[in-house]
């Protein structure tokens, strides 16, 4: 697998394909027992959540399931967070009377989450949850109340399957340590 990496980088496979779709399948049939029939919410975090809030949603069998996406960064093209955290939020659905279900894909200090969820209002929702693909507890400097994850990862920093780094990796369908080999 290291010839997918760039220069100076490799790659160590942490989840495999199979692995992800199998936890993917089992979160989506969770979800559809917690919501039932009840309206749902669902908001995928672009850029990195978008392969995995896809996958998710075509495991739930939700009937009343709304999908829209927000953009946060606070990466940039480094391998660490900036501690600024951007919101570009597309016309967020209206979650009156609905669940909200949060789909990230990583949560790593928390920063990113903490700021979004301060920054969401969740006006007469019936609930909001969120759904992270990777739990990653390395660098946790914020409390973030995780209701769902696939993955527990405790250091490391993760590409594929949707997770980059400097937008690169994301279409790799495993997911992979990135070590950095000039370090």
């Amino acid at each position: 697998m290291n010839k997918l990496a760039w220069e100076g980088e490799e790659l160590v496979e942490l989840y495999s394909a199979s692995s992800i779709q199998e936890r993917v399948a089992a979160l989506g049939a969770t979800l559809t027992a917690t919501y039932g029939t009840d309206p749902v919410v669902c908001i995928g975090v672009l850029k990195g959540a978008a392969i995995f809030c896809s996958d998710l949603i075509r495991c739930m069998q939700i009937p009343k399931l709304e999908v829209d996406f927000v953009r946060l960064s606070s990466y940039g093209t480094n391998s660490s967070s900036s501690g600024n955290v951007k919101i570009a939020a597309s016309s967020l659905a209206t979650t009156s009377k609905k669940h909200v279900l949060i789909v990230e894909d990583i949560v790593d200090t928390g920063k990113s989450m903490q700021t979004f969820m301060q920054q969401f209002v969740a006006k007469d929702a019936l609930s909001v949850r969120l759904a992270v693909l990777i739990d990653k507890r390395e660098r946790r400097s914020c409390e973030v109340k995780i209701d769902y994850s696939c993955f527990v990862c405790d250091s490391g920093f993760c590409v594929g399957y949707g997770l980059d780094y400097a937008e690169r990796y994301r279409h790799l369908p495993a997911i992979y340590e990135l070590k950095f080999l000039n370090n």
